[in-house]
């Protein structure tokens, strides 16, 4: 799967809003109550992951939540991570 353009990246992200592109890769903080619902969060979107067979970059910090995606394999971000981003905007 190729990766995909910078003007085809700009024109995915406005079917994502709060994702951003930072340093090759499709980005977006969550914050939650407490860090039990931070926890659920990421367990929620590990099982989204392990369904698509594709892994976002996961930082935890207590109620805090960043995830990155990229298709490391094609070298930049690409219809994969686009898709894994709309389904875990349907988590929230």
């Amino acid at each position: 799967m190729p990766a995909f353009s910078s003007a085809e990246i700009q024109q995915g992200l406005a079917a994502i809003p709060d994702w951003a592109l930072n340093d090759g890769a499709l980005v977006r903080s969550f914050s939650f109550a407490d860090f039990r619902e931070a926890m659920s969060f990421v367990n929620s979107v590990a099982a989204l992951a392990e369904r698509a067979g594709h892994h976002p970059d996961i930082d935890i910090r207590y109620n805090k939540v960043n995830l990155a995606l990229s298709s490391h394999d094609a070298g930049g971000v690409t219809e994969r991570d686009f898709s894994l981003a709309s389904e875990i905007g349907k988590v929230l």
